[in-house]
């Protein structure tokens, strides 16, 4: 019983170590494609280029020229640690991985401000776990060589709204009938929202979506300091327009 006993651990012992060389090889394997990819996307397209385009747009919005509640909205909704990170926010990436894992599929992304600009400068929607390695890569060149203040002005002018605007000036100006600087404080709230699922939070078309989408993003601000309980009451009370 003994010799059968230290038999079997031995064979849990090499098998766990079986497992481990396999995971450490597959995850060298995905780390080495999401590299070539990001160059592959670099040469096809330098970074200088891409954000050139995005400047280069007829209606971009320089962000001197957008509301500074505006601003908080994004950042308290898409990625509340923006301005402490390098790109990457390891928490979200771990507690992501967790939830997807438990799932046994994509559920969350963990993806940040930076990532997501990555991914609408350079990468496809898809979700690939090559791409999204990728993605981290090209986020850390941004960060690199870019300022907080310049990825978020890229990063909301570079983005889906629904109803086919490409950006917020595009967004403000189709939802709202005005330029991103006149948007009222309900507004400058429920735009923020949108880009999370612009189908189901489209104003124009799911109202109610996009209201309910405006609570969270005022709770999300009042949760990270960025307003008071007082003024979060105010908001969430106000009507549009």
């Amino acid at each position: 019983m003994q010799r059968l006993w230290k038999g079997l651990k031995h064979f849990i012992a090499a098998a766990a170590a079986l497992l481990f060389a396999a995971l450490v090889f597959v995850g060298g394997a995905v780390l080495l494609r999401g590299y070539f990819l990001y160059r592959s996307a670099l040469e096809e397209k330098p970074l200088a280029q891409a954000v050139a385009e995005v400047r280069g747009q007829p209606d971009f919005t320089p962000i001197g020229e957008l509301p500074q509640l505006y601003l908080d909205a994004v950042v308290a909704v898409e990625d509340h640690r923006f301005y402490s990170h390098g790109g990457v926010d390891y928490i979200a990436v771990g507690r992501a991985l967790w939830n997807d894992l438990r799932a046994g599929a994509f559920v969350e992304g963990g993806s940040t401000i930076t990532q997501q600009l990555a991914k609408n400068l350079f990468f496809s929607q898809k979700k690939e776990l090559t791409r999204k390695v990728a993605e981290l890569f090209m986020a850390w060149e941004i960060e690199a060589r870019y300022t907080k203040d310049e990825i978020l002005e890229l990063y909301v002018n570079a983005i889906y709204f629904g109803s086919g605007y490409q950006n917020v000036g595009q967004a403000c100006r189709g939802y709202f009938g005005k330029p991103p600087a006149r948007m009222t404080p309900y507004e400058c709230t429920l735009l923020a929202g949108v880009p999370n699922a612009p189908s189901a939070y489209d104003p124009s078309r799911n109202p109610a979506l996009a209201a309910q989408r405006q609570h969270r993003v005022v709770e999300r601000m009042e949760r990270y300091g960025y307003l008071s309980g007082l003024q979060a009451r105010e908001l969430t009370a106000l009507p549009a327009g």
